[in-house]
């Protein structure tokens, strides 16, 4: 068994009062001309009763604290409200602080560019087979490793320009958004 996945909370484990949580939407985007604006996410979240919600950068990444919850029971509260209040329904990944620790620890490619490191942080393991069908739209100097069942890909390269970025969907995937390492880290500063 992979050691990081004992980090990561199984659906009938409660985290402890009073905890701190990282939500990531999977998309921003409303309609081709809209997109939801980080002040009216911290909205959402003070509306659900979450304290001290706070946003990095304008791509959907949440910081808050809650009492005890599950952070499956965080994302149904999140994409609920959300699709009700902007009426789309959006994936929402949720991970307590220390699970998100624990994904910032182990990231295998801690050599590569911030920006072209990304994790692929999924909701449920990513399949391995689906992950071996990916390796075939690699190019020379990628890196693709599967760590605590999330995907992480050193793009080495501009992430926009390759074949692979392409193919990392929900549909082929399953549930899951996608954060630069830069991100990762900065999400990771807000809650030490």
């Amino acid at each position: 068994m992979d050691p990081v996945a004992l980090f990561r909370p199984r659906a009938e484990e409660r985290v402890s009062a009073m905890s701190t949580f990282i939500a990531l939407l999977h998309s921003i985007v409303l309609t081709p001309d809209r997109r939801v604006i980080m002040q009216d996410l911290r909205a959402l979240a003070e509306e659900l009763g979450y304290r001290e919600p706070r946003t990095l950068v304008s791509t959907g990444n949440l910081v808050f604290e809650a009492d005890e919850m599950r952070p499956h029971e965080l994302e149904t509260q999140l994409e609920e409200a959300f699709e009700e209040k902007f009426g789309r329904h959006v994936d929402i990944i949720v991970r307590s602080d220390c699970t998100w620790m624990a994904l910032c620890s182990t990231n295998p490619f801690k050599d590569g560019n911030g920006d072209q490191v990304i994790v692929r942080v999924m909701r449920l393991p990513v399949d391995p087979t689906k992950v071996e069908a990916l390796k075939q739209l690699m190019t020379e100097g990628q890196r693709i490793a599967v760590v605590g069942g999330d995907l992480w890909i050193d793009f080495a390269g501009k992430p926009s320009q390759s074949k692979l970025l392409s193919a990392l969907t929900t549909k082929r995937l399953g549930v899951g958004t996608m954060r630069n390492w830069n991100t990762v880290r900065g999400l990771t500063e807000m809650i030490m």
